[in-house]
């Protein structure tokens, strides 16, 4: 089939290389000069770097270079994805620099797409029988809409995200506010607090941080990135050994999470700095895993730097001709500028109105079954769209049961019944995370537990005795190297053989 694929991140690009390999015709499209998705130079903040430790964070037929250090850095990841696009030969089929308008569906003969070189203006359009979004869930920053935020630029001062603050030299001896306490600000903020004149983390909600080693001895991968890790937060349907964790061995799943928050408090000396956030450590995969930025901690023990717990910016302006933000503890500070980690919109901008409402449900939230295929919807499949601590397993995983579900090897539930079982999935989601679940996208901490309904349905996952071990030790993606193989020798005896099988509806 002719292909679409929106985005060149590591969705885009896992989709690309599978659906190749399926024997496909590609072609990628991004509004960006270069690969990489949120690791693209046009998306990176100094001092970014990768949540999950290089060994656990790759695709599975390619790791990461060995000379690489443990926690990548956005730069690395982004060679890293280059490296990828040109060791499978899916360079020429990507088109940088290519902004996709809108993508209509085209009657029964599939899609039509209309493009623009973001160089040149020219648009083109084109026609492919199918489509696969991998847009990433954090295409679009977050700005919360400031009053007073005209006059504040005219008096020079700055708004942005810090998806858009790519220079450290800009907070040089100035004034700066980050707004958020989640992984981005708390970086930001951290290289921002070694030059700026002063600078101050607006925190609405305090949240709990994992110390990339705990007591600076144990690496959290062997706690957060494990099958037991992901099994101390309740799943929808509880099983087996994670039964009896949220049942009669309550105790021992409690006692571990009360140890984790005992240690990350006394390391990160969050009593004596005053951020100990509310709740208990728990929340911490309310809707995602943010790790700890131990040079934030360190300047605000030294005074450099100040955390305002449970504040905000109320407004921005002026006050004799500088820029300046009231916050809703009462005080008007100077801000030169206030760089916004306040989240994603989770948008498909190039979808007319009535696609889009076609893709959610009355609160807004995407119906994709296993995160992937839309309920009324045909020949369009997503990818990407669901974020986890194993990010490029789990878009590869996507890819692969696209690649199964184009080729009929997938026997689906009726629509009626997939829409039952997306919303029941939707409601859970919505309650564990507090409405924090980015419109039903974000799976975090339930990484394996997508993978393994994702590939069980296909028929290949990896054997009892790998799961096992993955309850003690991070996931190895390259395990799941031999799904691509099994899934392609499937589709051969397919082709061989196609009355011995029964070709799934679509």
């Amino acid at each position: 089939m002719k292909i679409a694929i929106i985005g060149a991140g590591f969705a885009g690009l896992s989709s690309a290389k599978v659906l190749t390999q399926f024997g496909h015709d590609v072609t990628v499209f991004e509004k960006a000069p270069d690969v990489g998705g949120v690791w693209s130079v046009t998306r990176r903040y100094p001092g970014l770097k990768t949540q999950n430790n290089k060994d656990t964070y790759f695709l599975s037929d390619f790791p990461m270079p060995a000379e690489y250090p443990e926690w990548p850095s956005g730069e690395q990841v982004q060679r890293y994805l280059a490296a990828f696009a040109k060791h499978f030969d899916l360079d020429r089929r990507i088109n940088l620099n290519t902004e996709v308008l809108s993508a209509d569906q085209d009657g029964d003969k599939g899609w039509r797409i209309k493009t623009r070189n973001v160089k040149t203006g020219a648009e083109t359009e084109h026609h492919f029988d199918n489509l696969v979004v991998a847009n990433g869930i954090f295409s679009e920053p977050f700005i919360p809409p400031y009053p007073g935020r005209e006059e504040f630029v005219a008096a020079g001062g700055q708004l942005m995200a810090t998806s858009d603050f790519h220079n450290l030299e800009d907070a040089r001896g100035k004034n700066v506010l980050v707004v958020g306490y989640g992984k981005s600000s708390c970086d930001v903020a951290a290289v921002i607090g070694e030059v700026a004149a002063s600078t101050k983390v607006i925190a609405r909600e305090l949240l709990w941080k994992m110390p990339r080693k705990l007591l600076n001895v144990l690496n959290y991968k062997f706690l957060m990135l494990t099958r037991m890790g992901e099994a101390l937060f309740p799943w929808i349907e509880l099983k087996g050994f994670e039964k009896f964790l949220h049942g009669a061995g309550s105790g021992v799943r409690d006692g571990m999470l009360a140890s984790v928050q005992k240690i990350a408090t006394r390391q990160l000396k969050l009593d004596k700095l005053g951020l100990i956030p509310e709740g208990t450590f728990e929340r911490i995969a309310r809707s995602t895993v943010s790790l700890a930025t131990d040079e934030l901690y360190d300047q605000v023990a030294r005074g450099t730097t100040e955390v305002a717990r449970e504040c905000e910016i109320t407004s921005l302006g002026a006050r004799d001709g500088k820029p300046v933000a009231t916050l809703s503890d009462g005080r008007t500070v100077p801000a030169d500028m206030v760089i916004c980690g306040t989240g994603f919109k989770q948008v498909v901008p190039f979808f007319s109105e009535q696609l889009q409402a076609q893709l959610t449900d009355d609160r807004g939230n995407f119906e994709l079954y296993r995160q992937v295929k839309p309920i009324s919807v045909p020949k369009l499949h997503f990818c990407g769209y669901n974020s986890s601590f194993y990010s490029p397993l789990s878009a590869e995983a996507a890819a692969l049961w696209i690649a199964a579900d184009l080729m009929g090897a997938i026997d689906l539930p009726p629509p009626d019944q997939r829409r039952v079982m997306v919303q029941r999935r939707l409601r859970w989601m919505e309650e564990r995370t507090e409405g924090k679940h980015a419109r039903g996208t974000n799976i975090i901490p339930f990484s394996m537990h997508n993978i393994d309904e994702i590939l069980n349905e296909i028929g290949y996952n990896v054997s009892a005795f790998k799961r096992f071990k993955q309850w003690l030790t991070p996931v190895d993606a390259r395990d799941y190297r031999v799904i691509t193989h099994k899934l392609l020798e499937r589709q051969k005896q397919m082709q061989a053989s196609p009355a011995r099988f029964v070709k799934a509806a679509h």
